[in-house]
């Protein structure tokens, strides 16, 4: 009977994504700044997994991390902005139930992945810069799979368990969530049964996933400084500072914006600022990570160099035949 109950009442089967309500004027200079953002950040990472797949001389540690969080940010940013896009240029908000809580399980699973994988990739600049004799024998082949398949399956398996409780809420009143993405806290407000369990549960597992692997990014980079403080060479230090502290201003602001949002009392007169502050996380970093972490890089470089110069060959071989 209380099934029964239970069914009738859940009424919802579509949600309206309000998105950027307060700046309808904008809509076109959105679209356009969303979808240049959107292609940048999808041909600069997919730019770094074929480098890093296809050159002999990147198949290193670092850059097994690195191709890894390229992948990651290509699906993360592809699970956010085409939606978003779609609803700004065909004025379209509504997203179906599965499809909102779909990419809520993509958007959690994707952004858990990555908190743990931005502290794999400090620790092994830790131990590359703090421990160089031992580095070697530290990061093999199997070490680095450990460290990144880790990353992965904690992100899916928590996400899963996370979904699945957030599965039985029952919605059956108003469908308006005041985001641009099916994000869970404007999500759970919509719910009409008690959701203080499944609050609790989002606000451990955001603590869980955010605050240790922050403090372990911290303190590596912490240790990488002081290393770095020891470098005779002035050329030296100024390089490896300019490095980490591009590093770490990026992933403070992973970090900081997602804790903010995530871990702060919330209030209905701050949500267009958690709007802008899910921007961050959810194109910003996206965006700045294959500039910030690769592109900078001598071997990266070295790489896209001989890449197009072997495209260039290719193609002159291809006319002339």
């Amino acid at each position: 009977m209380a099934d029964a109950d239970r069914r009738n009442q859940t009424t919802v089967t579509e949600f309206i994504l309000l998105g950027f309500r307060d700046l309808p004027d904008l809509k076109i200079v959105l679209f356009l700044m969303f979808l240049v953002i959107y292609v940048a950040t999808v041909a600069g990472n997919t730019l770094i997994v074929v480098l890093v797949v296809a050159d002999q001389h990147l198949h290193t540690p670092m850059y097994f991390f690195l191709g890894n969080l390229s992948c990651l940010e290509t699906c993360y940013t592809s699970t956010i902005l085409p939606r978003l896009l779609a609803s700004l240029l065909t004025g379209d908000k509504t997203i179906s139930f599965i499809g909102c809580f779909t990419q809520m399980y993509f958007f959690c699973a994707l952004a858990a992945t990555e908190c743990c994988l931005l502290a794999a990739m400090s620790y092994d600049r830790y131990l590359a810069i703090c421990k160089p004799l031992h580095y070697s024998a530290l990061t093999n082949t199997r070490f680095c799979l450990h460290l990144a398949a880790g990353s992965w399956f904690n992100g899916c398996l928590v996400t899963d368990l996370f979904v699945l409780f957030m599965s039985q809420l029952i919605f059956c009143g108003p469908n308006e969530i005041d985001h641009f993405y099916c994000d869970i806290i404007p999500l759970i407000k919509l719910s009409c049964g008690d959701t203080r369990l499944i609050v609790l549960l989002n606000f451990i597992l955001a603590c869980v996933f955010t605050l240790p692997p922050f403090l372990l990014t911290l303190t590596s980079y912490v240790c990488i400084i002081t290393t770095i403080l020891r470098i005779p060479s002035i050329t030296g230090r100024q390089k490896a500072f300019s490095t980490c502290s591009s590093h770490l201003i990026v992933v403070t602001i992973y970090y900081g914006t997602l804790m903010i949002v995530y871990l702060l009392p919330k209030r209905d007169t701050l949500s267009f600022l958690n709007k802008v502050l899910s921007l961050c996380y959810t194109v910003l970093t996206p965006l700045v990570n294959p500039l910030i972490y690769s592109l900078r890089n001598r071997e990266v470089k070295e790489a896209l160099s001989k890449a197009v110069s072997k495209y260039v060959a290719f193609t002159k071989t291809c006319r002339h035949s």
